[in-house]
């Protein structure tokens, strides 16, 4: 296989022990309840914090596509402790987690990278970034097997976002293959409670109306903030690319509501982007 990113934050954010983490996540799963959803999946929007807070968040998208045989998973994540242009993506060999190692799907990242300059390898990017890591046990757990595409984003501007989903379109439009778009990212960080839902109210009204332009300008005039921002709206864009007309919201909530702790909370949202009639591959 190659190169295998090992994990940076096991035994921190989620369990070290797999049968702990797949029985937590199993929990996480059982405890999410939502009206079925009608029509195909093509992306989601999840939360990537340490399980204890944002798991249960998480769960609902995880649930709302499990068992579904998705071939190969785009996961957009942001970048923490980097800073660089464009997007890295590790394109050859996989991601460990404590529940085995996601391979890479090589030929997908290969012609990714072949196709411009947005996307460029950069395994250093990946090493001790978390964002992307906490995403797979779910979709382990959720989808058991499939292959990946991971990319991390620096700058996460609009033009970022449109550049990014162009290069993804412009390779996965003619593909057989069934595809998931991943967009990790938390919203409001260490705000009181109130002013914390406030914020992410923003956010949640519009990954509902599925508008990502005016999400892109209620981040640039400060009205809502997600650490993720870019992934999210990446994935917005390019799941409607991939034939998404509708979006739902399965779940908010924040720190506070774990913790108890409502003086600095962190927010979390789930949502699904859905293609509500098949098109023709």
């Amino acid at each position: 296989m190659g190169y295998v990113r090992e994990p940076a934050v096991s035994g921190t954010f989620y369990p070290d022990n797999p049968k702990v983490i797949k029985k937590d996540i199993e929990e996480y799963l059982k405890k999410a309840h939502f009206d079925p959803v009608e029509g195909d999946i093509v992306g989601l929007v999840s939360p990537h914090a340490g399980y204890m807070y944002s798991g249960q968040v998480a769960a609902y998208g995880y649930k709302a596509v499990m068992g579904i045989p998705y071939d190969t998973v785009i996961v957009i994540a942001p970048s923490h402790r980097s800073r660089f242009e464009g997007v890295a993506i590790v394109s050859k060999g996989g991601y460990r987690t404590p529940l085995g190692v996601v391979p890479i799907d090589e030929d997908l990242a290969g012609e990714i990278v072949d196709l411009n300059d947005v996307v460029r390898p950069n395994v250093d990017v990946h090493r001790g970034e978390h964002s992307l890591e906490v995403q797979l046990p779910f979709l382990q757990v959720a989808l058991g097997d499939f292959k990946m595409v991971p990319l991390i984003m620096g700058t996460q501007d609009l033009d970022a976002c449109e550049a990014l989903m162009a290069c993804l379109y412009g390779v996965m439009k003619n593909k057989a293959k069934k595809l998931l778009v991943v967009g990790s990212t938390d919203l409001s960080h260490y705000y009181p409670y109130s002013q914390a839902v406030r914020l992410d109210t923003v956010i949640k009204e519009r990954l509902e109306a599925y508008d990502a332009s005016g999400l892109s300008k209620d981040l640039q005039k400060g009205k809502c903030e997600a650490c993720g921002a870019g992934p999210m709206i990446a994935t917005m864009l390019l799941s409607r690319k991939l034939g998404a007309t509708t979006s739902r919201v399965l779940k908010y909530a924040n720190s506070g509501d774990v913790s108890g702790d409502k003086s600095g909370v962190v927010g979390y949202i789930s949502c699904v982007f859905i293609r509500t009639h098949a098109v023709n591959d």
